[in-house]
């Protein structure tokens, strides 16, 4: 049997646990001939390319504060969710990894069922790249039909400097997309999203002059989420919303964006759309299993 890891070594417990929750069999080991349950520390050490001694110094509190680069081995080699890397390196150094962009298509049933609750008030889900992948009714009829575009297309970046149409929408387009992109920089980088969004600006920059010049400009981000936004609608005119945004809990890279009509007459117009409205079935890839 291991030798119990002292209460006051919490980091050691931590990849002790870890590693006795994995199945060998899931990773091509025999899992005969095993006093203690998941995977022995040389093999974990040899999945992350260490010393076995140093790995077992590590669970014994006694091998000395690892790299970055180390706990992310680690982390790999422990099969670790994005939480629980968060936890290692908050026991072994103190501090949260840098962020790791998570590309995500769609939402959890769960995260679904909350956009539906909010109607009729607009809501939509916003990945780090400013990709819509799930939204309510509300938001279909009110804001766009999402559903209608190719998932490629669902960018709100790409609605304000490529669709005349939104731009229409917008009672002052280039405050708006000046505030725009300067929270777009903000949450890029924010969830490491650095290389993912380099496709979409020099896409843009080609397609739109006017993106380019802003873009070079780099202005600061506003220093709250919350706002009133005014928006023309074709068919129930213009519209006021308190716009405010929310992080997704343990998703650092989704955002939940909420339009609240201002005033109870826009909040009326938009529920008699909704009622009257033909229901929409969202592609199935945008629901993903829990």
């Amino acid at each position: 049997m291991n030798a119990p890891v002292a209460d006051d070594n919490a980091f050691g417990a931590f990849l002790r646990d870890r590693r006795t929750r994995l199945d060998p069999t899931a990773f091509g080991l025999p899992a005969t001939r095993r006093r203690t349950p998941g995977l022995r520390r040389e093999e974990v050490a040899q999945r992350a390319g260490i010393s076995p001694t140093w790995y077992a110094w590590l669970e014994q509190g006694r091998g000395g504060a690892p790299s970055a680069a180390v706990l992310d081995r680690i982390s790999s080699a422990l099969m670790l969710t994005e939480r629980e890397r968060e936890r290692l390196f908050l026991l072994g150094i103190g501090r949260l990894p840098e962020a790791r962009y998570q590309r995500s298509e769609g939402v959890t049933p769960r995260l679904q069922s909350v956009l539906d609750a909010l109607d009729p008030c607009p809501a939509l889900i916003r990945t780090a790249t400013w990709d819509v992948i799930a939204w309510n009714q509300a938001a279909r009829v009110a804001l766009m039909d999402y559903g209608a575009l190719p998932p490629g297309e669902r960018n709100m970046l790409r609605f304000l400097f490529l669709d005349p149409r939104v731009r229409a929408a917008q009672q002052d387009w280039e405050s708006v997309v000046r505030m725009a992109l300067a929270a777009f920089r903000l949450d890029a980088a924010r969830a490491g999203a650095a290389a993912e969004v380099a496709h979409l600006v020099e896409e843009l920059s080609r397609l739109s002059p006017e993106f380019e010049a802003l873009w070079r400009v780099n202005d600061l981000p506003p220093g709250h989420s919350e706002a009133v936004k005014q928006l023309r609608h074709p068919v129930l005119g213009s519209l006021a919303y308190h716009y405010s945004t929310f992080a997704v809990d343990g998703r650092p890279d989704l955002l939940l964006a909420v339009y609240n009509p201002a005033t109870p007459e826009d909040a009326a117009k938009i529920a008699a759309a909704v009622g009257t409205a033909p229901s929409a079935s969202r592609s199935p890839s945008n629901i993903r299993p829990k």
